[in-house]
């Protein structure tokens, strides 16, 4: 098989996608249509974008989602302990 053909015929039977999957058709951060003679920047093992600009974009984006919930759970994790030392400082032992 001549490699024109060999990638034609990859294409050609490439899968739309399976659900929760992103479609390799279109960029997944602007939804730009990927064309068939242009790069494709992959990040997170199948995920496309159409330019290095988008990839970082996303790649941004989610360190920022990252650090976001870092500090929810520093803060959820601090709240607890406060509840912790209320609840038993609360309790009172009675002398009989």
């Amino acid at each position: 098989m001549a490699p024109s053909v060999a990638c034609s015929f990859f294409f050609d039977n490439e899968q739309i996608g399976e659900p929760g999957m992103p479609a390799m058709d279109a960029c997944a951060l602007c939804a730009k249509p990927l064309a068939r003679d242009i790069d494709v920047f992959m990040y997170r093992g199948d995920t496309p974008y159409c330019s290095e600009e988008c990839r970082h974009e996303q790649m941004h984006l989610d360190a920022v989602c990252v650090k976001q919930a870092a500090r929810r759970q520093q803060r959820f994790s601090a709240g607890t302990e406060v509840h912790r030392g209320q609840r038993q400082s609360s309790k009172v032992s009675v002398a009989s």
